[in-house]
């Protein structure tokens, strides 16, 4: 059939007519790009005129994947006809449909997933296919959130709390999106998955189970472990057989151990873990796997006023008391000995399976200083030491093997009456002496210093000093009854109080002259007197 032109004009008009509503201000058109600009993306909706896009609207990535003939779904949000101008917009076209996922996956109570991009008054904004949502502090975690920040930027999965779509006419949205609201919980989805877990978990929780578990917290008293859905407590009693300080010495945070159920309540669902019992205890068998004699190695686990604890395996620890530090007489604190951490060599002493008790000595792997010393030194050798202590009756002197030989307050001179050793001795003084006696088996040694030189009393006192002479002498002290005085040499004299010259005021330290009166070679003495004296010098 031929048609007349002005039937023509008339179905053209048709069609354009039909074209235009379908193409409305405020709908949503599928489109494909025409041409890619520097200030847009032309598109074409079917319309008589093309579409501008604003090429702000797309980011780098997307202008890389843009090509003519891509296609892609717009918002139109203005129609010029006079000018032939429409106006689109590619993130409206987006929040729109957006808030129709949303709505579906309300209905449907389902999660999503969204991206922590900042943080607001009272909780964080979380980007959910380009629409921000207000997650809440309180539904961030089960527990509260004391660092929020540490959030930004990770990609959660949320539930829709609510959600009321924005009111805009003619299906336009604002940026601000007027009247809508969108709140979503990450803690409901943390609780929906605990459930879960609890469930699954209660269904092989029993006492005697193993079953591994992640570390969640830890205290003092012991460590909080995540079951799956359910917390157990490890008390810190419970972690090792051996001694525990505390319990961060063995687990921290996040780690993921196997674990053997103690106890459970089935009432409260309190579950008490152990970790020790995963092994035997080692006080069960110590009897047989040590014996007293037995060389053994092992580390200083701490150190006391009164010892040394060494750990000679995992979960078992013996004790080196402190006299079994060292064959020091006094031994030192055992700090000066060992370090935490050391590992030492020792002698099993005894051993208490019931006491729980492993006795240990260090000094017993040392060979014993008076056995060196039996074998090291013999009567008559001189030796050099230093003075370690003074007493009444002598001086103690430390030799190099850590020994200590007497020095008798009668061995220190031959001539001088010495009243206390601290006269002519020092402590941490140097000094030379004889062995006079040895006696390893009773850890005995008698040491002399006068013995270093020939008794003088023998021949050269009595040849210096005979009857009836006299001699200048030095006043040593003056006592009830008598007066000491120094000679020449270093020899002393007594000068008996029914000898003395009361005509002179004696003091120590003055010169006077005296008479030999006496001379007494067994009894090792000298008597003076100061009566028929020719002459006297102050």
């Amino acid at each position: 059939m031929n048609m007349q032109p002005n039937d023509e004009t008339r179905e053209l008009e048709q069609m354009y007519a039909e074209t235009l509503q379908r193409v409305q201000r405020g709908s949503i058109a599928k489109g494909r790009v025409i041409a890619v600009k520097q200030d847009g993306i032309v598109v074409d909706i079917g319309y008589k005129s093309e579409g501008l896009i604003s090429i702000d609207e797309f980011t780098k990535e997307e202008l890389a994947s843009i090509a003519e003939g891509s296609q892609i779904e717009v918002f139109v949000e203005r129609i010029n006809d006079q000018e032939g101008i429409i106006t689109l917009s590619k993130d409206r076209a987006s929040r729109i449909r957006a808030w129709d996922v949303i709505a579906e996956l309300h209905e449907q109570n389902a999660r999503i997933e969204g991206k922590v991009v900042d943080k607001t008054k009272g909780g964080l904004l979380v980007s959910i296919r380009g629409l921000k949502a207000f997650l809440p502090a309180s539904q961030v975690d089960i527990k509260a959130t004391k660092n929020l920040d540490a959030l930004i930027g990770e990609t959660i999965a949320v539930k829709i709390l609510k959600f009321s779509p924005p009111r805009h006419p003619n299906g336009s949205t604002s940026g601000s999106n007027p009247g809508a609201t969108l709140i979503v919980s990450r803690r409901a989805i943390l609780e929906e998955d605990r459930c879960k877990a609890r469930d699954e978990t209660l269904k092989v929780l029993h006492e005697g189970v193993l079953m591994n578990g992640v570390v969640k917290n830890i205290t003092d008293y012991g460590v909080f472990v995540d079951l799956g859905g359910i917390d157990g407590l490890l008390h810190i009693s419970d972690i090792s057989w051996g001694r525990v300080n505390h319990p961060s010495e063995f687990f921290k945070v996040g780690d993921e151990k196997e674990f053997l159920v103690l106890r459970h309540d089935e009432t409260s669902h309190k579950v008490t873990l152990g970790y020790k019992q995963k092994k035997t205890d080692p006080w069960q068998t110590v009897d047989q796997k040590y014996a007293a004699g037995m060389q053994v190695k092992g580390k200083v686990v701490n150190i006391t006023d009164y010892g040394v604890f060494v750990e000679v395996e995992d979960g078992l620890e013996g004790l080196v008391h402190i006299s079994e530090l060292d064959w020091a007489p006094r031994p030192k604190h055992p700090s000066k000995y060992v370090a935490p951490g050391e590992e030492v060599e020792a002698r099993v002493i005894s051993v208490n399976k019931d006491e729980r008790r492993l006795s240990l000595s260090t000094r017993q792997m040392k060979s014993k200083p008076w056995d060196l010393v039996g074998s090291t030194y013999q009567v008559g050798q001189q030796i050099q030491g230093k003075v370690k202590t003074i007493t009444d009756f002598g001086a103690f002197v430390r030799l190099a093997e850590g020994v200590d030989g007497l020095i008798h307050i009668s061995d220190l001179s031959w001539t001088r009456h010495i009243k206390h050793p601290s006269e002519v001795l020092k402590k941490g003084q140097k000094v030379d002496a004889v062995v006079l006696s040895l006696e390893p088996d009773k850890e005995r040694m008698a040491l002399g210093i006068k013995q270093l030189t020939s008794d003088p009393w023998e021949t050269e006192i009595p040849a210096r000093f005979r009857l009836g002479d006299e001699c200048t002498g030095t006043v040593l002290r003056v006592t009830d009854f008598g007066v000491f005085v120094e000679l020449a040499g270093g020899v002393e004299g007594l000068v008996f109080s029914s000898e003395v010259d009361s005509a002179y005021a004696l003091q120590e330290g003055a010169e006077i002259r005296v008479r030999i009166i006496k001379v007494n070679v067994d009894e090792r003495k000298i008597g003076l007197s100061m009566r028929n004296v020719k002459s006297h010098e102050a």
